[in-house]
């Protein structure tokens, strides 16, 4: 096992890249409407609480993408994830499979971990790269 840990900061450098790629398109679908809404649905006036999570979303998306201030936005975007799970899910049911939740509790938990593990490999942060 121990030949595995030098690949940690690659495995760790990937984990954020694709988090990011992902949390990125939800940023996009409520700033530009791509992906498609689903039905019914449209754009947030600017400034709302929604608006703000996009915004939150496509640009914190695209620093922990990079790898730029990773710890700094992983915490912000970690907060976002809890605030838009107890706002938005948790009111709708106790359970997360059913609330929809999911999603947003894996969010806050990886940005989380981000916080203190640093931004791994493949990134412009210097105290982070494998």
């Amino acid at each position: 096992m121990n030949s595995l840990n030098r690949y940690a900061p690659h495995a760790l450098g990937l984990l954020r890249i694709v988090t990011a790629l992902i949390f990125i398109i939800h940023g996009t679908q409520k700033l530009f409407g791509f992906p498609e809404l689903p039905p019914g649905g449209s754009l947030p006036a600017a400034f709302t609480l929604s608006w703000t999570a996009g915004v939150l979303e496509f640009v914190g998306g695209l620093l922990v993408l990079v790898g730029f201030q990773t710890r700094i936005v992983a915490f912000i975007l970690s907060g976002e994830m809890a605030f838009a799970y107890w706002m938005a899910h948790a009111p709708k049911s106790f359970y997360p499979a059913l609330n929809g939740g999911d999603a947003a509790i894996l969010y806050c938990f990886v940005f989380l971990y981000l916080v203190f593990a640093g931004a791994g490999a493949f990134a412009i942060d210097k105290d982070s790269r494998g």
